[in-house]
């Protein structure tokens, strides 16, 4: 399986994907790739993105780690790093690696989280996925954290690397505005896990996705957590909750 992980991913615009790949340690299960993918302004070398993937090799699954295009190391302009375009790079990726893997998991955080959640509903080739402090209500993200920007002129918190373009407002607030729709499509496995201390995306997204599909998910929250599940103990629990859940799902 290695061997796929030696080539080249790009997406439908020809920009180049940035990627680690983890081989799995121990005993692997066969077949089996997880793709991670983070959220507004991170990349693939985010600590709740290493840590998860550590995790899962760790209980015998590959991952493939991506920087979204305009990202970390991808090429491509941040300022057109849309959820609508990420979920393009997401189905390019699933596309170069699908046949090698027959069997794939798809874990997002905050924005990424959402990506999967579009991908999901309309691929079943992503047999289980996981919503790390998943967003949801994708307008109210944007009206809460940049409503007093104004777009095309400032930056992302204050991030210099991170313009804040109007492509990206419009996505969020005229294209996307929820993931619900979407959520109630998705058929495969999914569990969600959300800090109650999150000021970024609020733990009231995930509880969005548990009204409207019950049992048909397992949801978590994490008591204190922020947004990153940033302390030693929060990190741990989420992460040992994703690989003990994937490898439950995956029988």
């Amino acid at each position: 399986m290695i061997k796929v992980m030696e080539r080249t991913l790009t997406n439908s615009s020809g920009e180049k994907i940035d990627y680690t790949f983890q081989p799995a340690q121990g005993e692997a299960r066969v077949g089996w790739l997880v793709i991670l993918g983070h959220g507004v302004t991170g990349n693939k070398d985010r600590p709740v993105v290493t840590s998860t993937a550590n995790a899962l090799n760790e209980a015998g699954f590959d991952t493939l780690a991506i920087s979204f295009a305009g990202n970390g190391a991808s090429e491509g302009d941040f300022r057109e790093a849309t959820i609508t375009k990420e979920v393009g790079d997401l189905a390019s990726v699933i596309d170069a690696v699908a046949g090698d893997y027959p069997h794939l998991a798809y874990v997002g955080h905050s924005m990424g989280g959402a990506v999967g959640v579009i991908q999901a509903s309309r691929d079943k080739r992503i047999e289980a996925l996981v919503s790390l402090a998943g967003m949801v209500d994708t307008r109210t993200f944007a009206q809460t954290e940049f409503g007093e920007d104004i777009p095309d002129s400032g930056f992302m918190w204050g991030e210099e690397t991170c313009p804040l373009s109007s492509a990206f407002i419009k996505d969020l607030c005229e294209t996307v505005v929820s993931v619900l729709p979407q959520a109630e499509r998705v058929s495969c496995p999914w569990l969600l896990l959300h800090g109650t201390a999150d000021d970024v995306v609020l733990p009231q997204d995930t509880e969005s996705i548990v009204r409207i599909k019950h049992s048909a998910v397992k949801a978590v929250l994490v008591d204190g957590a922020d947004h990153s599940f940033s302390s030693i103990a929060n990190n741990q629990l989420v992460t040992k909750s994703v690989a003990t859940w994937l490898l439950e799902t995956a029988g």
